[in-house]
């Protein structure tokens, strides 16, 4: 087993501004990992305020001082010790507080949303740190697509919000993206600019303090299938590996990728799960191979996480 030699939990933190996927890598990651054996909190539940009273304050959720960091915190160090929480919820659906619910600790954690590493507590908490950057004319798209249609807002209430959000995510949410371990962004191609589903590319990086994964063998299985690593500069100029997959990859190739990943899992489930799944503007389900295929690098730095192989 995995985990038998640690004394608490691998606790895994996604953090980026709103809209940029982080329910949808979380969801994907509790999948390779197993349900049995992981738990995803949204950390955007601590909100203090229903939507109507934020209006009613003027406060944004991307300010630290809408949202209950103190219990946050509390809670996160109980879980880590293996013990339950109540947790509270909130109806993004509406904009509701709803009534707490019992979580009870398991081998991963999973914790994602605006606000988790805003504290140098919290920051210590976690194992692995992601921080999710897609493109911001991209993540723009995507939350005016899911806060119109799936999130109860108007356009026109939406517009008038962003500007308020836009400044409170640069002084609260942005900066947390230098404490990542790795910093995950999906961009459009170069000749499809309008692009926001499955043909998107995706670059991960990957800073030294990440678990310790040897990249060779799969950049090996991935050479001339839409996998490449180069070396970058941050944007503090610091050099960094960056690794891409792009979404030009075809099915098979995806497949064969897919396929090799999986088997490098101990334990891996069969049949293997449906990962890289996002919602269109329809609501109809579709999967990005790009996507599928980070959800699974990703599990293999949660993995080498439990074993305790750090670079640093």
């Amino acid at each position: 087993m995995i985990m038998k030699n640690r004394d608490h939990p691998v606790v895994i933190g996604i953090v980026g501004d709103s809209a940029a996927g982080k329910t949808t890598l979380a969801a994907g990651l509790a999948q390779v990992l197993g349900p049995e054996r992981s738990v995803n909190i949204c950390i955007d539940d601590y909100h203090k305020y229903s939507r109507a009273q934020r209006a009613e304050i003027g406060i944004t959720p991307h300010d630290p001082d809408c949202n209950y960091m103190d219990i946050l915190e509390q809670h996160v160090y109980l879980l880590r010790d293996g013990q339950p929480i109540l947790k509270p919820t909130y109806n993004h659906d509406g904009g509701i507080l709803g009534p707490p619910e019992y979580i009870e600790p398991r081998d991963f954690i999973i914790l994602e949303g605006l606000l988790g590493y805003a504290t140098p507590k919290l920051r210590d908490a976690y194992d692995v740190k992601f921080y999710l950057e897609p493109e911001d004319d991209l993540r723009l798209r995507w939350k005016l697509r899911r806060d119109t249609q799936f999130g109860s807002y108007d356009a026109e209430q939406l517009k008038a919000a962003l500007e308020q959000l836009k400044k409170d995510s640069e002084e609260s949410v942005i900066p947390q993206r230098k404490y990542a371990d790795m910093v995950v962004c999906f961009y459009p191609p170069d000749d499809d600019p309008g692009e926001s589903g499955g043909r998107l590319n995706v670059s991960h990086i990957l800073r030294p303090t990440l678990p310790h994964l040897d990249l060779e063998p799969v950049l090996e299985a991935g050479a001339d299938r839409g996998i490449m690593l180069e070396l970058a500069r941050d944007i503090d100029a610091r050099p960094v590996d960056a690794l891409h997959i792009f979404g030009s990859l075809l099915d098979n190739q995806a497949e064969e990728l897919a396929n090799y990943l999986w088997s490098l899992i101990p334990n891996e489930p069969t049949p293997h799960p449906a990962l890289g799944i996002y919602r269109d503007s329809d609501n109809v389900a579709h999967r990005s191979h790009p996507l599928a295929l980070s959800q699974l690098l990703i599990t293999h730095y949660l993995l080498n996480a439990a074993l305790g192989q750090h670079a640093i």
